[in-house]
């Protein structure tokens, strides 16, 4: 009879198995337990083109994960008194416009109201070639600010592009080097730094996106635009590393890493305490009845997701290089795999089969439902087909199986509509694999 850890492994493969058959992934994924390791392995390829398979020594570039790797060197140079985290940029950056009113705390949380230079005018059309930190910095610093700095939260890469900057000035370091020489060297992670693509990357992952039909090479970026916002790269092995030294003093002080994790602004808030807040680098919430500290990113052909249960000593790390636009499927990847390791339901991929439908029924769906979180999804209709959108992301399709369900091809997820006795749609009921914003099944009521 199998151990409970190997059936637990068992299922988690199968489940990843199934995912990996209805093309919701490809990438590599570790999940520990207690310092024991319950499962690192790869799925699908590395390189589509020349038949090379994900393995737990394949390199992913980051996107935003790499934020938690600058808020830890911000972290370490306040330990050695270099910087103070409510001091203003304007002490490091005294030509930084409105420097005077931000601090290097409100940076850290996204709430400085400078506007994320990725919303900028002709951003995809720029990033292809190389850009200089302080041109970067340059592209949005003279933008004004979108509100008085510490007013609210609004999430921005910008400012750990200047998190980036102050890192340099004040280390006398670059931030490549930087990190190499006091986080990553330090750790053992001799697989992980900030990615070039002009290096020789051994077991480097190519990007794809999956747009429900195929994959295809994804756009190129020049990797100079990421900076401390998104630039690294690293392996499910040494990203365990990373989360097995933030257990102790290898590279943050017990007091640092305590404020790393302590909620400083809430996303989404709750009467009962267990709403969505940001730390520095990272999300502090309540999943499974558990707490839940989390970073993720995407970028150009990649998506990535950490996630640490601290009191049960569980990581779960997913890194893929699939990136499904709208759509991020290690999300309810990583969820998915915590519901199986807490005994929770979850959802195990299947073939879905589309029918053909009257789109003149899609009319009766069409408008904007509000989850108790106050997240809201909006359905719109598009000459004949009918499309999911979560607050400002991008659009996606949904594909009929039933007059009234309907599913997405990049992800495992499944949208069923209730419609009132006038016909038309008054709620809908969400199934999306452990999603974040509110579980594995949850209704949304139409506002509009």
């Amino acid at each position: 009879m199998p151990s409970s850890n190997q059936a637990t492994t068992d299922e988690m493969t199968a489940y990843l198995q199934a995912c990996l058959a209805n093309r919701y992934f490809m990438g590599s994924v570790l999940v520990t337990r207690a310092g024991e390791v319950l499962l690192s392995a790869g799925y699908g390829m590395a390189n589509l083109e020349h038949n090379v398979p994900n393995t737990p020594q394949t390199k992913f570039r980051l996107g935003s994960i790499t934020k938690q790797f600058t808020a830890a060197a911000i972290l370490q140079l306040q330990e050695q008194g270099l910087l103070e985290m409510h001091q203003k940029i304007s002490t490091y950056l005294p030509d930084y416009p409105n420097g005077e009113q931000i601090t290097i705390h409100q940076l850290l949380n996204h709430t400085s109201g400078i506007p994320n230079f990725n919303e900028l005018d002709n951003f995809e059309l720029i990033t292809k070639t190389k850009i200089t930190l302080d041109d970067l910095i340059a592209r949005f610093s003279n933008e004004p600010l979108e509100f008085t700095p510490g007013e609210r939260f609004r999430y921005t890469n910008s400012g750990y592009v200047v998190l980036t900057k102050i890192i340099e000035i004040v280390s006398g370091c670059d931030y490549a080097n930087y990190l190499q020489h006091q986080i990553l060297e330090p750790l053992g992670m001799f697989d992980s730094g900030y990615d070039r693509q002009e290096m020789i990357l051994p077991h480097r992952a190519s990007g794809y996106v999956f747009n429900g039909e195929a994959y295809q090479n994804v756009d190129f970026v020049h990797m100079s635009w990421p900076s401390g916002a998104g630039g690294m790269y690293s392996t499910i092995e040494d990203l365990y590393k990373w989360e097995q030294g933030l257990y102790t003093d290898a590279v943050l002080s017990e007091s640092s890493r305590e404020m790393m994790f302590t909620p400083k602004v809430a996303i989404v808030e709750k009467e009962d305490g267990k709403g969505v807040y940001h730390g520095y680098g990272g999300i502090i919430c309540t999943h499974y009845e558990r707490k839940l500290l989390y970073t993720g990113g995407g970028i150009y052909g990649f998506s990535t997701r950490i996630a640490r249960y601290p009191d049960e000593q569980i990581s779960i790390i997913v890194l893929t290089n699939i990136d499904a636009a709208a759509v991020t499927p290690v999300v309810p990847i990583a969820n998915d795999l915590a519901a199986i390791l807490f005994g929770k339901p979850y959802d195990l991929p299947k073939q879905r089969q589309e029918i053909e439908l009257d789109p003149t029924i899609y009319d009766t769906y069409v408008g904007r439902y509000e989850l108790e979180s106050g997240l809201v999804i909006t359905i719109t209709k598009e000459s004949n087909r009918i499309l999911t959108q979560w607050a400002e992301e991008e659009r996606v399709e949904m594909f009929p199986e039933s007059p009234t369900k309907f599913f997405l091809k990049t992800i495992n997820a499944q949208r069923t509509f209730i419609v009132d006795e006038t016909g038309r749609a008054s709620r809908v009921i969400l199934h999306q694999g452990g999603l974040d914003r509110g579980g594995g099944e949850h209704t949304a009521i139409r506002v509009s």
